[in-house]
């Protein structure tokens, strides 16, 4: 019996050393005497190192066993002693959906069916995972299933932060963050790696042995890079010796003998590589190659250079800077020196050329009242001409005008002040014009009323509604070729001036429909400088002496308006219009102004002068000219006026019933605007009356709308002395006839696709769908922009580096895929009439023929097929009979590469075929492209 005790007493006290082990209080173990092995349930338990073993609960016995018991526990905790190594620093916490074996002769426990085990950061799944309890090894494989994919079930997968690997069958010692892992997949940056066999270092890097690298995601990838080795820094970069690549499944004879691709995607330095090509004027050359720094968190400075065989070179650096809530901008400079021909030939010449760009916005929540926005284009007159990149863009290729603006202004709003300066360029590439202000400084004082009351009591006196403001401008420009503006002198070549404006004005009402607004303006001119005529009768040409001092010029007018709004409605009988229609609203608004203005042109203000003409046979004329014709801002050239100016403009709504509306009711604009305008000059000896001017607007839809404006000529023509066509004193009404037509112009443009031709069939043939307006508005603001409009929305997700959505396949109630082809079509057509004089005149109507100036223009995109793009704008002159600018580009999307061809057929020819990696790791490096030289753009076909 005492042996039995001795017996039950030693297997307690090893239950207590294994129970330590795995941090369980024995009474939790439920453990047959004669099995060597503990099996539990799927449960969560811990290790940890900071707890010594020997704290672990013992079991009571009695005082006549307790040396038995004492000598076996001692031996126990010495042998266990020996056998411990340094433990690890956190709880290990592991759990299997199925069951959990340990067994207490080898110290392993087995983990079965979605086992899970971690440890700090790391985590660890697989199907099987068995686990050293002292050497905190983990040993994780995957189960063998032919029902999934791959056959085999419960891959084991190893996370720690971002990075993931996902293997065959690994092994990881937690404490030493090693491990050796068996066919292993990992995700770094937008590739995808895969190897037979790697090791983990603990530093995260692995070592990878007949490797794979591809960008693209599908299952079984249609490109890759073998890789003979690698090494991966997760989240930096790869480095491998000799690869190869290979293209569905078919190795190809590229080979490389090492290489690198980056992954790091924090804000760092770098160096840009460079493409390679050849260009048949400039040779071979290697572009757009440099150093990417990132200076801090709100600048980077990209610094790019170019190289040509034959000579030819450029530079050129763009920074951008952005400082959230303050500011954002960017600033990009080149420089190109381009050589053409051979040296000491008569085709040889060197040409530079520079562009520079700067764009700035400020926030609007940083200083409110103050603003400061750039919007610089400068570049030479040839440099779009040499820039390689600038002869597969229409747009830049054919750009005729640049302008450019750097402008501040601030606002003191105690005082209703406001300051703002700019500088302005605007550049002619045609012929190298540019005409530059600098600077154009304004300021403007706000509406004020100057004999209102600061503190009112009963009614508003007349003399308060009297109002005035203040404006004036200080500018300073010139007009001159681009490589004589730097030569130009700022007396002599620059004009200058400053202008202030006065007005003064005030309303009340006449019988209280009737609004009168008397006006007074002033307006004061100072100029620095002007020009005397004069004619020299020896050289038979006019002299012009140009005196500089201090020179005022004013003018003023004033004037009387009375104006009305008038309304009416109509009822329409319902036995003719139906009950749909409500009412019909006809605004009416007339308007009659007065003005006065003084004969300006008289000799007592002396902005007109005339000189004496003596030509070479004795004849005399005088010459009216103004010494401030130059002037920037013109001078005071108008003659007396007594002018009468009288309107009318007219609106026309209709209200109907609606089921589709909340309200019940609907408006419907019939004509948005129908407004006319003429005036009568009392103090005008011939001709007072003005030429009749009317415009027209209709909506056509919510952001549709069409608008006309035409004149129509008050007097007549007639024949003068000499049989030349003049214009007549009397009036086109006094011969029954209305005015004479003057001429019109319009543009009208629409976009068809798929959706607007499915509304028009349902329009023509009178079905009704629910109104998604929603749509419509998102659709009516995408046609705005014609670029986009033009532009398979996939292609443009594909631009922009995206993946296009997979969108579940329609299909019809047959189940048969449903055919679908979107495409759009934008056409735009613009109409100008004029009078063409340069033909004989209709001697009976006396009415000159009229002449048509007429552009159309068409774009679009057509996808044949997913995946296929074809896009396209071309256009036709008229008056040329010929087609104008004419591209269009088809486009491929292949999973992970992507094919584009790009084309220019008019007024040249160039093409460019490119064909490359989606992903940007490969873009640079797998690619292929061909390209027309500029020397043969006119003629490659």
């Amino acid at each position: 019996m005492r042996k039995l005790s001795l017996f039950i007493l030693s297997l307690l006290t090893t239950l207590c050393v294994v129970a330590s082990h795995l941090r369980l209080q024995p009474q939790q173990l439920a453990v047959p005497a004669v099995h060597d092995s503990v099996t539990t349930d799927t449960t969560t338990t811990k290790q940890t190192a900071a707890t010594p073993r020997t704290a672990d609960a013992k079991p009571r016995v009695p005082k006549d066993e307790a040396a038995a018991t004492d000598t076996a526990h001692r031996d126990s905790v010495r042998v266990d002693t020996v056998k411990t190594k340094p433990g690890i620093d956190s709880p290990v916490e592991y759990q299997a959906a199925d069951s959990m074996v340990y067994d207490a002769a080898s110290g392993l426990a087995y983990l079965y069916g979605k086992a899970q085990v971690n440890y700090q950061n790391m985590q660890l799944t697989a199907a099987k995972i068995s686990m050293n309890m002292d050497s905190s090894m983990v040993h994780a494989e995957a189960r063998a299933d032919s029902t999934v994919e791959g056959g085999l079930d419960g891959r084991p997968q190893y996370t720690q932060g971002t990075d993931q690997y996902d293997s065959e069958r690994m092994s990881f010692n937690f404490k030493t963050k090693k491990g050796y892992i068996l066919n292993v997949n990992t995700k770094q940056g937008d590739g995808f790696m895969t190897s037979e066999r790697s090791k983990r270092a603990a530093d995260g890097t692995l070592y990878l042995e007949k490797g794979r690298y591809t960008t693209c995601d599908a299952k079984h990838p249609h490109f890759y890079l073998a890789l003979s080795r690698a090494k991966v820094r997760p989240g930096k970069d790869v480095v491998f010796g000799p690869a190869h690549l290979v293209v569905e499944d078919v190795p190809l004879p590229l080979a490389i003998p090492y290489g690198f691709f980056p992954f790091n995607k924090k804000y760092s330095s770098g160096f840009v590589m460079p493409s390679y090509g050849d260009e048949t004027s400039r040779g071979f050359y290697l572009r757009d190659g440099g150093y990417y720094w990132a200076i801090n968190d709100y600048m980077d400075l990209k610094a790019l250079g170019e190289i040509y065989t034959k000579g030819s070179w450029g530079l050129s650096a763009e920074t951008n800077y952005n400082k959230r809530y303050r500011f954002r901008g960017n600033f990009y400079f080149s420089y190109l020196r381009t050589v053409e021909g051979e040296k000491n030939m008569p085709d040889y010449a060197v040409t530079k050329s520079l562009k520079l760009q700067w764009t700035h916005t400020k926030d609007s929540k940083a200083m409110p009242n103050t603003t400061f926005s750039a919007r610089v284009n400068f570049a030479s007159e040839n440099y779009e001409r040499k820039n390689l990149e600038s002869m597969y863009n229409p747009l830049s290729y054919t750009q005729s005008t640049r302008a450019s603006s750097v402008s501040f202004g601030h606002t003191f709003t105690n005082i209703g002040l406001s300051i703002s300066a700019s500088a302005n360029l605007t550049q002619n590439m045609r012929d190298s014009t540019i005409a530059l202000t600098l600077p154009d400084v304004s300021i403007s004082l706000a509406r004020f009323y100057p004999f209102r009351r600061k503190h009112q009591a009963g009614k508003e006196r007349w003399y308060e509604k009297i109002s005035m403001s203040y404006t004036g401008q200080m500018s300073n420009s010139i007009t001159t070729k681009e490589n004589l503006l730097f030569k130009s002198n700022l007396i002599k070549d620059w004009r200058n001036g400053m202008q202030h404006r006065v007005p003064i004005d005030a309303t009340f009402q006449l019988f209280k429909y009737i609004n009168i607004s008397p006006s007074f303006s002033f307006r004061d001119i100072m100029y620095a400088s002007r020009i005397n005529r004069s004619w020299n009768t020896l050289l038979q040409q006019e002299v012009c002496d140009t005196t500089y001092g201090f020179y005022n010029l004013y003018d003023w007018n004033v004037g009387v308006t009375a104006n009305a709004t008038l309304y009416g409605f109509y009822k329409p009988w319902k036995k003719l219009f139906g009950g749909k229609i409500v009412a019909i609203r006809h605004v009416f608004k007339p308007a009659v102004t007065f003005s006065y203005a003084p004969d300006f042109t008289a000799s007592r203000y002396g902005y007109r002068k005339e000189y004496e003409r003596i030509d070479a046979s004795g004849n005399s004329t005088m010459v009216a000219y103004s010494p401030y014709s130059n002037g920037i801002y013109g001078y005071p050239s108008g003659s007396k006026q007594g002018l009468i100016s009288m309107s009318v403009s007219n609106n026309l709504e209709m209200k109907v019933r609606s089921d589709r509306d909340s309200t019940g009711y609907r408006k419907i604009s019939l004509i948005d605007e129908l407004s006319a305008s003429l005036s009568y000059n009392m103090a005008a000896s011939r001709q007072p009356w003005s030429n009749l001017s009317t415009r027209l607007r209709l909506k056509l839809g919510k952001n549709k709308t069409f608008s006309m404006a035409a004149v129509f000529a008050t007097y007549a023509y007639k024949f003068n002395e000499n049989g030349q066509v003049v214009t007549s004193d009397r009036t086109e009404w006094s011969y029954g006839r209305f005015g004479r037509f003057q001429g019109m112009s319009q543009n009208l443009s629409y976009t068809l696709n798929n959706q607007t031709w499915n509304k028009l069939m349902d329009f023509l043939h009178g079905r009704r769908k629910a109104d998604n307006s929603a749509k419509d508005n998102t659709a009516d603001a995408d046609a705005d922009d014609v670029e986009d409009a033009n532009v398979d929305p996939d292609l443009k997700t594909a631009r922009k580096g995206g993946r296009k959505p997979k969108n579940k396949a329609k299909v019809d109630a047959d189940g048969y895929l449903t055919f679908s082809m979107p495409w759009s079509l934008t056409l735009s057509y613009g109409i100008t009439m004029a009078e063409d004089r340069s033909r004989q005149i209709n001697v009976r109507r006396m009415r000159y023929p009229f002449s048509f100036t007429q552009t159309l223009n068409a774009s679009g995109y057509l996808r044949i097929a997913e995946g296929w793009n074809i896009s396209f704008s071309s256009g036709y002159d008229f008056e040329m009979h010929k087609l104008s600018m004419t591209t269009m580009s088809l486009s491929r999307d292949l999973h992970c590469f992507e094919m584009s061809a790009n084309v220019v057929l008019k007024p040249y020819s160039s093409f460019n075929f490119t064909f490359r990696a989606r992903a940007s790791e490969l873009a640079d490096a797998l690619k292929w492209e061909k390209r027309s030289s500029y020397s043969t753009n006119v003629e490659w076909y």
